[in-house]
Order: C-alpha cells, then structure tokens, then sequence
C-alpha cells in the first residue's frame, strides 16, 4: 500500500476511531517489543511508517484489516455504494452479506472505471485489494486486474 494512503487511514483513524487507533497502536507497540509511548513520542511520519510496517506482518492481519475496513466504511462509503451498485449487488450502505462467486468481466470493468472517474486511484485500488482479500469470493478477474492495470497496482 502506498505511505500516503497508510498515512491517510491512520490520521482518519487517529481524528475518528480514538479506540481503534489506541488498539492498533499497543498491537505495534506490543509486537516491536515496545511501550505504545515510545511509539506516540515519535513525529506522526515516522510512527506512521513504523506502524505500516509492523501491520503488514502475518501475526498483525485483522488489525491492519480493522483500520482499513474502518476507514473504507467510514470515509470512503460513497465509493463502496458506488462499486455495489454497479454490480447490481444487495448491500445495506455498503456492507454485504453475500457475494456471488463471480462477477463478468464487463460489469466489473464497469464498475471499476466508475470509480477511477470518481475517486481517487489510490483510494479505489485499496478499496479494490481489501475487497478482494477480505472476501470469500475472491474474484480471478478481478485479482487479473489488480495485477495488470496500473493504475490499480500498489507502487513499491
């Protein structure tokens, strides 16, 4: 993911979500092996860059999934409802209880220029790889896509 879009779910979640950024924040704090205030201690960019990192790990997945599900629901739901509706997808604001299997390529290229022409491509490309990972469904074309269009590929 890029540091800008990291930094951005962390400041959202920071100004927001009090309880969960002091969860994810001991989560770090507690697998570097650290107190959570050395961590507060250090200027936001570099706390954020160690937090990214740490959250990446295996061991920190639903905590990294947590802040990202939060801020995509929280900030970003126009963009969920967005993506669901062009789907033709049953959502109640954006969360969905069942997804099907598959989705056609067109209707998911479809959606998916609807998005990049409303939003942000860093933003519809994290939205995209949550969607993806954090779902049963787990789309083949759609993980394609994350691969191939460069707009939707996280930049090391």
């Amino acid at each position: 993911m890029p540091a800008s879009a990291a930094a951005d779910i962390f400041e959202f979640t920071h100004a927001n979500d009090k309880p969960l950024y002091r969860v994810s924040l001991e989560a770090v704090a507690q697998a570097r092996k650290v107190r959570a205030v050395f961590l507060e201690r250090q200027p936001r960019t570099e706390r954020y860059a160690t937090m990214a990192s740490t959250l990446s790990r295996p061991a920190l997945i639903a905590a990294a999934n947590n802040l990202i599900s939060n801020w995509l629901i929280k900030k970003h739901n126009g963009l969920l409802v967005d993506f669901l509706d062009a789907l033709k997808i049953q959502h109640e604001k954006g969360v969905v209880e069942d997804l099907p299997p598959q989705m056609d390529d067109a209707t998911l290229d479809a959606a998916i220029e609807k998005l990049l022409e409303k939003n942000p491509p860093e933003v519809v490309s994290v939205y995209l790889h949550a969607f993806n990972e954090m779902n049963e469904a787990n789309w083949a074309n759609l993980k394609t896509k994350l691969e191939t269009d460069q707009r939707l590929v996280f930049k090391k």
